[in-house]
């Protein structure tokens, strides 16, 4: 895999997965970082040729005397308090109280050991405010999480200047269409609004690829013709090696552990039970049955829990076969949002991992990347 950095020359325009035009729909939304088929179309369009890739990313990375890999938060976390499943925590009062679906995954607590803690004192400044928390975290605090199984409360906060609560700003840009002939915006598709992403400075985007690029070179990216310097950078690579390295010992030790989730992931199946045959998307892989059973003819699996938020909507299109400038929406995807947790007895690998199978194309395009960690419960390094 070779490494590259993409710093935009200005902002970026990455619509959202809805259908849009200005007679329908008067906003225009942007999802940032963008996704694996976003990447694909901008480097094949670099290239000039229909060429598949295989993708790692993409992530951020922030250059201050040197470049640094970021990766999103872990979401398993309450400011810097970390969450496990109840079914782990078992000396917690909760087992007496809490009434739960059965057929839904674990709820997730606050360790024992960690209850009288005050969360409110997280990182409070001197004249009373509240610090800001990391929601990217560089190499070496991903690392020691790999390594620890922990991130310690001062690795949440956010560097002086760094932006990393929030590496971008979002513009609001509005566009309008005047009559011909008079000084007033047209009644029909005369007004749209849409939203820009502008990166921080010091700010770009990492990707590692199976295509060795001449650089630097311009990339366009996005819609609008807008462009960024793509930048050989192996620094990157060596970071992000690191990571797996670690990460694949911890999965091969086996025992309790959490998938941390560093790109989107894209569970969904075919669906035919309403007579009719959809796509259903959720939030953890389809084929990762829950720990816990409600019969007597289930069969146990791995999963005990995740921490997530709202999902991703991601979309892309379908092209031609006889022409290949052509092409149609397709249906949408609902990805589950990177930095989601997932517990599980024993570490388990994805279907989609196969590189037989048709699914395979999500993993090439860089989504569903894990990382795993051995879970440690306080005062047990054996758990």
């Amino acid at each position: 895999m070779y490494w590259y950095k993409l710093t935009p020359l200005d902002i970026l325009m990455l619509r959202d997965a809805k259908p849009f035009s200005p007679q329908e729909r008067a906003w225009a939304g942007s999802i940032f970082p963008p996704n694996g088929h976003a990447i694909a179309g901008a480097l094949r369009g670099l290239l000039g040729e229909k060429k598949d890739f295989n993708i790692v990313g993409p992530f951020l990375c922030y250059e201050n005397k040197g470049n640094t890999l970021y990766l999103p938060r872990p979401l398993g976390f309450v400011k810097s308090t970390p969450l496990v499943p109840l079914a782990w925590e078992t000396a917690s009062h909760l087992h007496n109280v809490v009434l739960r679906d059965q057929t839904q995954p674990c709820p997730l607590v606050k360790p024992v050991n960690l209850l009288t803690e005050d969360e409110e004192d997280d990182f409070v400044k001197g004249d009373g405010s509240e610090a800001k928390f990391r929601q990217y975290l560089p190499y070496s605090v991903v690392k020691t999480y790999l390594q620890t199984g922990k991130i310690e409360k001062d690795h949440w906060q956010v560097i002086s200047g760094s932006h990393e609560d929030q590496p971008w700003t979002i513009e609001t840009r509005s566009h309008n269409a005047i009559e011909e002939g008079t000084r007033q915006v047209k009644d029909a598709d005369g007004y749209f609004v849409e939203n820009a992403i502008r990166l921080h400075a010091g700010w770009s985007l990492a990707i590692g690829i199976d295509e060795n690029i001449d650089t630097p070179t311009s990339l366009r990216l996005g819609g609008e013709g807008h462009r960024t310097i793509l930048q050989r950078c192996d620094e990157l690579g060596e970071q992000w090696a690191s990571l797996q390295q670690q990460s694949q010992a911890n999965f091969a030790r086996g025992g309790k552990a959490i998938a941390y989730l560093v790109t989107p992931g894209t569970f969904e199946r075919k669906d035919k039970s309403q007579g009719t045959e959809r796509a259903i998307c959720r939030a953890y892989p389809w084929e990762w049955k829950l720990a816990h059973t409600i019969n007597g003819n289930q069969t146990p699996g791995s999963l005990v829990s995740v921490a997530t938020e709202k999902l991703v909507p991601i979309n892309c299109r379908f092209r031609e076969k006889a022409e290949a400038s052509k092409s149609i929406p397709a249906p949408q995807v609902f990805a589950t949002p990177p930095g989601t947790l997932y517990y599980l007895n024993q570490p388990q690998l994805l279907f989609q991992d196969n590189e037989q199978t048709k699914v395979n194309t999500w993993r090439k395009l860089g989504y569903s990347e894990f990382l795993w960690i051995n879970y440690k419960q306080e005062g047990n390094n054996h758990d």
